[in-house]
């Protein structure tokens, strides 16, 4: 999706709403991070975040009911009752073919460093998986956001809940497109799971964004791929030949969970 600063957040709505009925039968459907508010758009998130609650959401369970897909409609800034120092949070949603609400999760690694997310908003501290079940198959999916994708042991730890499908909606700068295309592929590769990535195009406050969004498979073949422009991707993800390839090169049976979760200091060798 192209994003357009000065677009009114109603058009914005109506141009997904148009977006959406155009994708042809499908089983998920899934869309960029902050579609809605923008991704740099810093000043005015507190100004239009918005509550789980709200007819934003009640217009996207509509669009999932009339596609009677899975849609993963991307995230939103949302404010919930907090105790903590913030109360808005980067929040993914997933609905399910019935318009039911299934899944959130709020983004666990905050972008900015000092500045940005960390400064204004809370950070999630769940991770989030959900069984997506199809007319053809059942998957354990997880569900990242854009920055999440830089750190691997949040794809490793729910890898062990069975994922065999990871979600990532992103707002990721074309400056680093790079390191986009080839984590996707790293996620998928080490975990041996199918990555879905979407990406936002355009220009938000003076950053561009880089598109090239992604369908990934457990090998780390690229199945779809879009460029810097707006753009509709479709993939037939088979997890027999998935389950085949964890079949013929079980990788992950050799993981040492136990060293990791040993208490105690890491070794440091050094000559003397």
């Amino acid at each position: 999706m192209k994003f357009d600063s000065t677009e009114l957040l109603e058009d914005r709505i109506s141009r997904i709403q148009d977006l959406v009925s155009g994708v042809g039968k499908a089983d998920l459907i899934v869309l960029p991070e902050l579609w809605l508010h923008g991704g740099f758009s810093y000043d005015s998130w507190r100004k239009n975040a918005i509550s789980l609650e709200s007819e934003v959401f009640t217009f996207l369970s509509e669009v999932a009911r009339d596609k009677k897909a899975w849609f993963h409609a991307g995230s939103f800034m949302v404010t919930e009752p907090s105790s903590a120092a913030s109360d808005m949070w980067n929040t993914s949603v997933l609905f399910d073919p019935t318009g039911s609400l299934r899944a959130t999760y709020k983004k666990i690694h905050r972008f900015g460093f000092s500045d940005g997310e960390p400064k204004l908003i809370a950070a999630g501290d769940e991770p989030r998986v959900v069984e997506l079940q199809t007319e053809r198959a059942t998957a354990i999916t997880g569900l990242s956001t854009c920055y999440d994708l830089r750190f691997p042991e949040l794809y490793r730890h729910i890898s062990a809940e069975g994922t065999a499908l990871n979600v990532i909606p992103a707002c990721w700068p074309l400056t680093r497109i790079q390191h986009w295309q080839t984590l996707g592929r790293a996620r998928a590769i080490e975990n041996q799971s199918f990555v879905v990535q979407c990406n936002m195009t355009g220009v938000d406050q003076e950053v561009e964004l880089g598109g090239h969004s992604q369908i990934v498979d457990g090998n780390g073949d690229i199945l779809a791929q879009a460029d810097k422009e707006e753009a509709v991707l479709r993939a037939t993800l088979n997890f027999d030949s998935l389950n085949e390839l964890r079949s013929s090169f079980p990788v992950l049976n050799d993981r040492r969970a136990d060293i990791w979760a040993a208490k105690g200091k890491t070794v440091i060798a050094s000559h003397l």
